[in-house]
């Protein structure tokens, strides 16, 4: 044990801040249950429960701080989604329980507002939409309507995007409403996209323009950050650490792992890259107490470079945590862009070749006894936030 002791004193004797040349000693010499990879949500989850269970747990996240793409940082009393907007929603009453838990969550409801060249659309679609197009005042006028356009396309049974989106919504709300923002979202003709990218497009015959139309909804009053810091409290943390370029040894320091790195990263890239779609973000602060009225409005023609804009401090009302008006507003604009190997992948392409690649990855991941992989890159799907967690509960009730 001491040559051990003094050969990783050896390998940290460069580090300036003693406190943390310690404690990296001390995890070297303990040994864990569970090494977590990924202090997102689905790695969140699990370590409080392993701990909960009575297993010893470390955490680590290549990025500097914790809380994954949901993390929040505050600036000018404002919690910024760095990472895009999310808002919790749900229908499932035990994921709602359990993340009241860590978090309490206010009132907010998602609805969002389409800006095609200047005109602003009631998101979802739904009979403001309708109105706002057609000039219908009845659910049946705009079912007539919908109908209508779907038979002039002449469309049965929809091949891709563009043609299930007519089939939903017709003509003139696919070509101001969904083209533009679909193809800039994803760098292709919908004509080339698959049909079921757009089959739970929300289409509402009342006015009704709750987008999620969950049964539970909200944002975590002190920002996600705080609702993961929770989660994780008591439990040992290292940030700023790439896995894959010290895996062994951190997997010598661990009965188990558990994953949720890109599958494709574990493995090299063996098999090539898996695809994704990647978002750039344009954040400023505004002198101004008020740039757009509302936390989304998306940009659905084509010419404008941005898919949407999002004002963060309707997220939470525009008041700080006193309840007092914020002065000041802080917006993001959003690109969508091709993603490269080193930027952050953010929407799986899940088309026939990447789900068969993935398939080939899965079966080199089952072949590993000692790693679960989980979470949206580990397992290559668009998860929302409240089936990550379902999902980290269900692994939890297998594993532990």
């Amino acid at each position: 044990m001491k040559c051990k002791l003094y050969c990783y004193k050896i390998c940290y004797a460069n580090i300036e801040d003693k406190e943390e040349n310690r404690r990296r000693v001390r995890l070297q010499i303990m040994k864990f249950d569970y090494l977590v990879v990924g202090a997102g949500l689905y790695g969140a989850v699990f370590a409080r429960e392993a701990v909960q269970s009575g297993k010893k747990v470390l955490v680590i996240d290549k990025r500097n701080h914790i809380a994954g793409n949901v993390y929040t940082e505050e600036i000018e009393g404002i919690h910024v989604h760095k990472y895009g907007a999310h808002i919790f929603h749900t229908n499932n009453k035990k994921v709602w329980e359990y993340v009241n838990q860590f978090a309490e969550f206010n009132r907010f409801t998602n609805s969002p507002v389409a800006n095609y060249n200047g005109e602003l659309f009631s998101l979802p679609f739904n009979m403001y939409t309708f109105n706002k197009m057609w000039g219908v005042v009845t659910p049946e006028e705009a079912a007539a309507k919908i109908e209508e356009q779907k038979k002039i396309a002449g469309i049965t049974e929809p091949k891709n995007l563009e043609e299930q989106a007519i089939s939903l919504v017709g003509t003139d709300i696919y070509e101001k409403l969904v083209k533009g923002y679909t193809e800039k979202q994803w760098g292709r003709p919908c004509t080339e996209l698959p049909a079921f990218i757009i089959k739970r497009l929300p289409v509402r015959l009342t006015f009704d323009n709750n987008y999620f139309n969950a049964l539970y909804q909200g944002i975590p009053i002190g920002g996600y950050t705080k609702m993961v810091s929770n989660m994780l409290e008591g439990i040992e943390v290292q940030l700023g650490v790439d896995y894959l370029k010290n895996k062994e040894e951190y997997d010598g320091m661990a009965d188990k792992i558990i994953y949720t790195g890109p599958i494709d990263g574990y493995f090299d890239y063996k098999l090539g890259a898996l695809e994704y779609r990647s978002v750039r973000f344009e954040t400023e602060t505004l002198d101004m107490p008020n740039f757009q009225g509302n936390a989304a409005v998306n940009y659905t023609d084509s010419k404008t470079p941005w898919t949407r804009i999002i004002e963060h401090k309707w997220f939470e009302f525009g008041k700080d945590k006193n309840g007092e008006d914020l002065p000041k507003t802080i917006i993001s604009r959003e690109y969508s862009s091709e993603w490269e190997l080193g930027e952050e992948p953010y929407y799986p392409v899940n088309d026939e070749k990447n789900n068969e690649r993935y398939i080939e990855y899965k079966k080199l991941a089952e072949a590993e006894k000692k790693v679960i992989f989980g979470g949206r890159l580990g397992e290559y799907r668009y998860y929302d936030m409240d089936v990550v967690i379902a999902s980290a509960l269900d692994m939890c009730q297998k594993e532990l």
